[in-house]
C-alpha cells in the first residue's frame, strides 16, 4: 500500500488495514484458518469505508 499524506487518523487507519493484510498473508500459509480470513476481510473492508469517510472529510476541510 503507497503512502498518502493525511491526518494521524488515516495514517492509523492505513497502518490498521496494512497489518491485516499482513495477517492474512500469514494465515494464506495455515489449514483451516478461512472462517478467520473472511472475518479479517470484512474487518478490512469496515476500515477501508471508514477511511474513505475520513478521506471525504479532510477533501471538504481542505477545500475551505
Amino acid at each position: 500500500m503507497s503512502y498518502e499524506a493525511g491526518s494521524k487518523e488515516c495514517r492509523h487507519l492505513i497502518e490498521a488495514k496494512e497489518s491485516l493484510l499482513s495477517t492474512l498473508d500469514a494465515l494464506s500459509n495455515i489449514n483451516s484458518t478461512d472462517l478467520i480470513q473472511i472475518q479479517i476481510k470484512e474487518i478490512y473492508n469496515i476500515l477501508e469505508q471508514m477511511h474513505d469517510k475520513r478521506k471525504k472529510i479532510e477533501s471538504a476541510t481542505n477545500y475551505l
